[in-house]
């Protein structure tokens, strides 16, 4: 008697991904992220994508909430064993000597947010999900194409329970830092 067996997907862990990476496994220019387990390739990274990421960084540590947080625009977070994700920005609890050996973890954030002008489907679908189940208080996509904001927040079971869309003239306040009101249009000018 036979056995059949059907084949499955090998999910790999953060230790391991960070290992194939040490290793020079993947070659300097790969875009790629660790997501459930899985190794997701990157969308190109488009001039309107570029321009957001850069003008909310610069307008992000001009804010008063740079004196609260730590930025890391497009770099690695540990969200769980399995997942580490390259968001377009993160915001993370101080002080900032903490992440000079570690990276930053869902207790440590503050706020993620994703740039999408050919992602938004993927940002809202897997992404928002994935950072409401790991327990991500704040999310936020950039939506370039309509520009608008669209905020999530307050998770629980996986699933955030507030939302909100933004349109550019109304600034945006974080619920970790509700007294400081921030304008996010600047990645749309």
């Amino acid at each position: 008697m036979s056995t059949v067996t059907t084949p499955q997907r090998y999910l790999i862990n953060v230790e391991q991904y960070e290992k194939m990476g040490l290793a020079g496994i993947f070659p300097p220019e790969a875009r790629i992220e660790l997501i459930e387990g899985e190794l997701l390739t990157m969308a190109p990274i488009h001039v309107p994508h570029m321009w957001a990421v850069s003008a909310l960084t610069r307008a992000l540590l001009a804010s008063p909430l740079a004196e609260h947080v730590f930025l890391f625009p497009q770099q690695p977070v540990i969200l769980s064993d399995i997942t580490e994700p390259q968001p377009d920005i993160a915001l993370a609890r101080g002080p900032a000597d903490r992440y000079r050996h570690a990276k930053a973890r869902p207790a440590d954030i503050v706020l993620l947010i994703e740039v999408s002008d050919s992602t938004l489907g993927f940002d809202r679908k897997r992404k928002g999900p994935l950072y409401a189940r790991c327990g991500v208080m704040e999310y936020w996509i950039v939506n370039v194409n309509a520009r608008r904001l669209e905020v999530f927040r307050l998770p629980v079971e996986g699933a955030y329970t507030e939302t909100a869309v933004l349109e550019p003239v109304t600034p945006v306040r974080l619920a970790a830092f509700p007294d400081i009101a921030f304008d996010w249009s600047v990645a749309l000018q």
